[in-house]
């Protein structure tokens, strides 16, 4: 067996959490909206046309902020398209994901929706083919109160959205209007500023980068923050990870990369800062993060064009909701700096919930881990002293077996913790002698006999979390063990 330990005083904080930490994603992709969360006709359909067995599980997940329409599909989106009498809405090809877009859901419908299942709209607009006025529109059909041609169209209440993404990975060349960071920068700041001059309230995120390995990394974050740092408040960022061949050890400690592309891009964010003089600080906003099998993905150019085809819809083990719960420990553990998460997709696409059209809907794997932590995860994330056996990965180089990350709210504290090695169980000793008011734990994980285990619509729960023994909590002492390869959470209280 491993032996590690963990020392947690309150005293050692790294920052409060944002709810919007734990939010997700919904894009006009594959089956995510239309047999996802919308599918009229439906057993569980609502008067809308909204799933409500899916509804119910997206608030079980404990997401407070869904980020909308895209993704890729937003670069070639005309959002009038969605609006006004569905039966006048047209039909358009959507070169993203080479699919056939109804518009039978557009903005009134996912706001709809979305209160409903008890989440604020992120809202995306189009930097791709369309730009200022387009954005500036959108924001005065969402927001203004009424007396103007967008807002009047609406009807009814504003509906308040708060943060808007200008634009989504811009930086990529698969992007429908990509962009060099130089006219990508110029785009976002003047329609920064029209968005604000619509409503001064309002949150801006620019496009960073659409992952670490990116060969314009750090240079594009530095062009786009020092052009645009005074009229945005958080820069993006994009990851997605999977298991290469049999090099599972490297996949188990994926965090680590997501850790220092956090850290490489607040540096940038801090450097432009200090450059420029200026006195807010940039916050991350990591609104694309999972694991995504994109190596068994044939590539949208080898799409045929359908209606709502099933695009990567991954299948999540064991193994990959270990990662999933060891990303959001990573997510944690930059809580000072990182406010808003995406966990992309939120149904059927890379996603921890899925359905069948006209069937059922189930939990993946990985839906257990994130639920468990937006649900626990809130308050004060303290700084932890950690000790463990490390090991030798091919992608990232020597690693430590043990990580974890601790929550503090009023009298209870949360550890989430990961145990990466795949054969050998680990002994924690827990230090909470800081914490003389804490008298009992619990112990739930997420493991099992098979790492490649996984949830079906036929077996639904193979996969869930597991009460092991209570821990003892002894002079200010806590001893756990691990299992092998899981995922844990204890609860001190």
């Amino acid at each position: 067996m491993h032996s590690a330990s963990l020392t947690v005083d309150p005293a050692y904080r790294i920052g409060e959490v944002d709810p919007r930490l734990y939010g997700s994603f919904v894009e006009h992709m594959g089956r995510c909206v239309y047999t996802g969360i919308y599918e009229p006709g439906h057993p569980h359909a609502d008067e809308r046309g909204f799933r409500t067995d899916t509804t119910a599980l997206v608030r079980e997940l404990g997401v407070p902020i869904v980020r909308y329409p895209g993704g890729n599909f937003v670069s070639g989106y005309r959002w009038e398209d969605g609006i006004g009498p569905v039966s006048e809405r047209p039909t358009r090809l959507d070169l993203a994901w080479r699919s056939l877009e109804t518009n039978q859901v557009g903005v009134d419908e996912f706001v709809a929706w979305a209160r409903t299942a008890g989440v604020e709209p992120l809202m995306a607009v189009n930097l791709g083919t369309r730009g200022i006025d387009a954005a500036r529109s959108l924001v005065e059909y969402c927001n203004l109160p009424g007396g103007t041609y967008w807002s009047d169209l609406r009807g009814g209440e504003p509906y308040g959205i708060r943060t808007w993404c200008l634009g989504n990975e811009m930086d990529g060349p698969w992007q429908i209007g990509h962009k060099t960071a130089h006219e990508y920068a110029r785009l976002a700041l003047e329609t920064a500023k029209a968005m604000r001059q619509v409503d001064p309230s309002i949150e801006l995120v620019a496009c960073g980068s659409s992952g670490r390995q990116m060969p314009t990394f750090g240079s594009w974050e530095a062009t786009v923050l020092a052009e645009a740092y005074d009229a945005v408040d958080y820069v993006s960022a994009h990851a997605y990870y999977e298991q290469h061949g049999d090099d599972r050890d490297s996949f188990l400690a994926s965090a680590t990369d997501m850790d220092a592309f956090i850290e490489e891009l607040v540096a940038t964010a801090d450097h432009v800062r200090a450059v420029g003089r200026h006195k807010k600080r940039i916050n991350v906003s990591f609104d694309e993060w999972n694991v995504w099998y994109l190596s068994r993905f044939e590539g949208e150019t080898n799409l045929e064009v359908r209606e709502r085809p099933r695009l990567i819809e991954d299948v999540y083990s064991v193994t990959d909701a270990v990662v999933v719960g060891n990303l959001l420990i990573s997510l944690l553990r930059h809580a000072d700096r990182v406010r808003i998460g995406c966990l992309a997709q939120l149904v059927n696409v890379i996603a921890p919930i899925m359905t069948e059209p006209g069937g059922a809907a189930w939990r993946q794997a990985s839906f257990h881990p994130f639920a468990l932590t937006a649900a626990h995860g809130k308050g004060t994330v303290l700084q932890l002293a950690l000790e463990s056996p490390v090991h030798e990965t091919a992608r990232h180089g020597e690693v430590p077996l043990l990580d974890a990350a601790a929550v503090r709210s009023g009298d209870q504290v949360v550890i989430f913790a990961v145990n990466r090695s795949q054969t050998t169980p680990m002994s924690v000793d827990v230090d909470v002698r800081s914490l003389p008011a804490l008298s009992a734990a619990t112990h739930t994980a997420l493991f099992d006999d098979d790492p490649d285990a996984v949830n079906t619509a036929a077996e639904p729960d193979r996969v869930k979390p597991r009460a092991l023994d209570d821990p003892k909590l002894d002079g200010g002492r806590l001893q756990a063990v691990l299992p092998p390869l899981s995922w844990n959470m204890l609860r001190l209280s």
